[in-house]
């Protein structure tokens, strides 16, 4: 079975084969996802579905992103989750961002039912822009779409030049990718324009940046890519 969630004006629908038994679930996960867009575009916000593997660096981009946007006078919160604990919360809430905790126990990934629940208590009026950092790993999050109108990656050069060849289903439907930790890529011994080449080859439509999200490098480009 083969299911396709189509966002207005978003030409590259992500398609997903699901086996039997499973389909109807996932059916549900769209319908909910279709449910969760409309209500933020109802409500005008702007929200991103962030991913990208554990220590990639999303949580440190998303308050750099925030940064720059509150400076501009656009208001930002963050959605945080994981599998259990509220650390990147914690952050956000350090940064001045409103904030939430979504834990998923067994799940490595966050879904439209989990991230629709969490819409509900989420002060919607106070924010602009929505930043959802997916549970860290580049495989799960790729099967659930939660109702963003954009996603991002973001990859750590530190993880290796092969992680795009790797998993190229989680590239192939992206957005953005955000080639982050360059200040460390000498060190590591990778070519970030390695890893830029490898996801052009999986999906020509994305963009790819450059950041350091430790000193912000990139990041006014980032936003930029993501019409931010």
């Amino acid at each position: 079975m083969v299911v396709v969630w189509q966002r207005e004006g978003y030409d590259r629908p992500a398609v997903h084969d699901i086996t039997a038994g499973f389909g109807d679930v996932l059916k549900r996960q769209f319908e909910l996802a279709e449910r969760n867009y409309e209500l933020l575009k109802d409500r005008g916000i702007r929200a991103i579905n962030v991913m990208g593997a554990i220590g990639s660096g999303k949580t440190l981009l998303i308050i750099r992103m925030a940064e720059r946007l509150k400076a501009k006078g656009v208001r930002v919160g963050a959605i945080a989750g994981d599998v259990a604990g509220d650390d990147d919360y914690q952050r956000f809430k350090a940064a001045g961002l409103p904030a939430m905790a979504i834990n998923t126990g067994d799940d490595c990934h966050l879904d439209a039912h989990r991230v629709g629940h969490a819409l509900e208590d989420f002060p919607l009026g106070d924010v602009n822009v929505l930043f959802i950092e997916n549970v860290g790993n580049l495989v799960c999050p790729a099967d659930f779409p939660l109702g963003t109108e954009a996603d991002l990656v973001v990859i750590s050069v530190t993880e290796g030049d092969d992680m795009v060849r790797k998993h190229p289903k989680m590239f192939a439907q992206t957005d953005v990718v955000a080639v982050n930790k360059i200040d460390l890529a000498e060190i590591v011994g990778v070519d970030p324009q390695k890893l830029v080449a490898d996801y052009r080859k999986v999906n020509p439509h994305g963009r790819a940046v450059l950041t350091d999200a430790k000193s912000g490098r990139g990041v006014e480009e980032l936003l930029a890519a993501l019409g931010l």
